[in-house]
């Protein structure tokens, strides 16, 4: 048998082609329209403000005025805190200050007790937050959005060492760090990871937080996200030129837009929900327990007295805020709701929640790090108190300058 040519082996391929293949005529339909609208900038960048906005209002609207707000909070303080009030024995006693709070409070923030504060802000607050926001996170999912957002975002993310698919692990982190952290794993470079875990830890608030930050501070939230979103894109930039390695191109598969399957979106909610009780909910308690067993034992008011020169000289917040500092190593939301309770101007209030936001992260995305190795742990620990006095510092001198400090 003689071997073929390289014109006859083209030619024996158009004829098994010729055979095998049959061709047609294509047809635009409306998804192909929308594949395409929705990934080319000029049009899929408003697309995507558009997208971003309307989670964004359905995210406010559902947990904090529909559920919070509407009921939540009706039924905590107009019967649930009454009652325990009522039947808890012995106002003066150490388990009533731990388990009920202050008995001259009139609502389950002010109270802050374990079954006052503490149930209140996990299922009153913390879980229709993330009910809703698990929801709108699956469907942009499994329709094949996703893909399309880090196609656009990936430009921008370039720019400070990241690529498109980066915007996975934010999106993700908004909801919560830990799948956030592990998410990570899709980038490339040792470098990238590194990168995108220490900025998730630092400057993307969770589904939770958001939630206690739209119940204690809704005409300020707007403003918090931009300061953390423009923190999370200067030391991105100087994290790129700082560390060592390589920031590979993207190459994405984007999938064409399909319906969300009802049964898959259930699943997940399921999942996802059910692992935030099992996770959130305890940690919640058990950081107001510890919070209050500290007060009791005077470490607050030690430490607010050691460090207020700190606090109010480079952060510009009350020394009243290290108890809320040390209930953000369980849980940030707790950690927000606490800051309620503090006498405070609108601008210190705007202040701790930032601190509060790029202190040390929550124990839980703490553990997922570590599971990254040491390494990792330890770096991403070195840039968090970097950032903190660096950036808190900075907050602090731009209210100054502009007479609100």
């Amino acid at each position: 048998m003689t071997a073929l040519s390289m014109d006859e082996r083209w030619s024996l391929a158009d004829a098994i082609a010729g055979r095998t293949v049959r061709t047609g005529v294509f047809r635009r339909t409306l998804s192909d329209a929308l594949g395409d609208l929705t990934i080319s900038p000029l049009t899929g960048i408003p697309v995507a403000f558009a997208v971003l906005y309307a989670f964004w209002s359905i995210f406010s609207s559902f947990a904090g005025d529909l559920v919070t707000d509407g009921f939540m909070v009706k039924l905590f303080d107009a019967h649930w805190l009454p009652w325990l009030q009522s039947v808890w024995p012995d106002p003066q006693s150490i388990l009533y200050f731990l388990f009920v709070g202050d008995p001259a409070a009139e609502n389950c923030f002010e109270a802050f007790g374990v079954l006052t504060s503490g149930l209140f802000v996990s299922i009153g607050v913390v879980l229709p937050a993330v009910f809703i926001f698990y929801l709108t996170m699956t469907v942009l999912e499994d329709s094949g959005y996703l893909p399309r957002l880090a196609v656009l975002a990936d430009t921008l993310l370039h720019r400070i060492g990241l690529h498109g698919y980066a915007v996975v692990p934010m999106i993700l982190g908004l909801g919560c760090n830990v799948p956030a952290i592990t998410a990570t794993r899709i980038l490339e470079t040792d470098k990238q990871r590194f990168m995108m875990m220490t900025l998730i830890a630092i400057f993307i608030p969770c589904g939770a937080q958001l939630g206690i930050m739209l119940a204690v501070i809704p005409e300020s939230v707007g403003l918090v996200i931009l300061t953390l979103l423009v923190g999370f894109a200067l030391f991105g930039f100087i994290f790129n030129r700082l560390l060592p390695g390589e920031n590979p191109e993207i190459l994405i598969d984007v999938p064409p837009y399909r319906r969300p399957m009802f049964e898959n979106v259930s699943r997940k909610m399921k999942i996802r929900t059910m692992g935030f009780l099992r996770e959130a909910i305890p940690f919640v308690l058990l950081g107001v327990l510890l919070v209050n067993v500290l007060y009791l034992l005077g470490v607050i008011g030690w430490l607010s007295s050691a460090l207020a020169p700190v606090f109010v000289l480079w952060f510009g917040v009350p020394p009243e805020t290290v108890g809320p500092l040390l209930a953000a190593f369980l849980r940030k939301d707790l950690a927000v709701a606490q800051l309620s309770t503090i006498p405070m101007t609108a601008y210190q209030m705007f202040a701790s929640v930032i601190l509060v936001s790029i202190y040390f992260p929550c124990v839980a995305t703490f553990v997922m790090l570590l599971k990254e190795g040491w390494k990792f742990l330890g770096g991403a620990m070195l840039a968090l108190m970097t950032v903190v006095f660096l950036y808190g510092g900075l907050i602090h001198l731009a209210g100054m300058l502009l007479g609100v400090a």
